[in-house]
């Protein structure tokens, strides 16, 4: 699962992750680049394909919990990314690490 990088986009942050799409969570690859937040699904998910996210369109990065059936707070180990379109959440492991490189990453293409 390679995601291919635009011209001149930097490579800032990569690791497994899994997206939260309402009662499916879907394992696969997060991707943060100087200019986008990529999350590329595994092939053998049901609901497979790329979820692309502007780093212009984020609107804020904090911790959540991870739901069961997407109703129940199961483990505090979730990072939410809010945009005009809604929160996207993701389970991964670091999440503080991920929070910050996200929100510098944000900051430095707002400046």
């Amino acid at each position: 699962m390679k995601i291919d990088l635009a011209p001149n986009e930097k490579l800032l942050r990569e690791g497994a992750a899994n997206l939260q799409r309402g009662l499916e969570t879907v394992g696969g690859r997060l991707v943060l680049t100087d200019s986008r937040l990529v999350f590329s699904s595994h092939a053998f998910n049901v609901r497979t394909g790329t979820t692309d996210i502007p780093l212009s369109a984020v609107q804020s990065v904090r911790p959540c919990w991870t739901r069961f059936l997407g109703l129940f707070p199961l483990m505090p180990n979730s990072l939410a990314v809010a945009t005009e379109s809604g929160d996207h959440r993701f389970v991964l492991s670091g999440r503080s690490a991920w929070a910050d490189a996200i929100g510098s990453a944000v900051s430095r293409l707002r400046a």
